[in-house]
């Protein structure tokens, strides 16, 4: 199995688990060529948080995820990772 196969499945078990644990606006994984960070990328809209809940922290790294850099809104949060 290739690489990008195998960074594909952990990003979109990332994605499942994530949903499933926060209440989310929406998640997506994007493809390297869709994303600006050029690699696998996981990226969600969390509601009703400040700051990025630990289970979504230990979801990431579970996933061997960074997290990248991304502002909040109000009410909102942002996050990307990427493999």
């Amino acid at each position: 199995m290739s690489c990008t196969v195998e960074e594909r499945k952990h990003v979109r078990r990332a994605a499942r688990a994530i949903q499933a644990e926060v209440p989310t606006e929406s998640v997506d994984v994007l493809a390297p060529s869709a994303s600006q960070y050029d690699a696998w990328t996981l990226d969600a809209v969390l509601r009703d948080c400040e700051g990025v809940p630990p289970e979504v922290l230990r979801e990431l790294a579970l996933a061997g995820l960074t997290l990248q850099p991304t502002p909040s809104q109000a009410g909102y949060q942002h996050v990307a990772a990427t493999v």
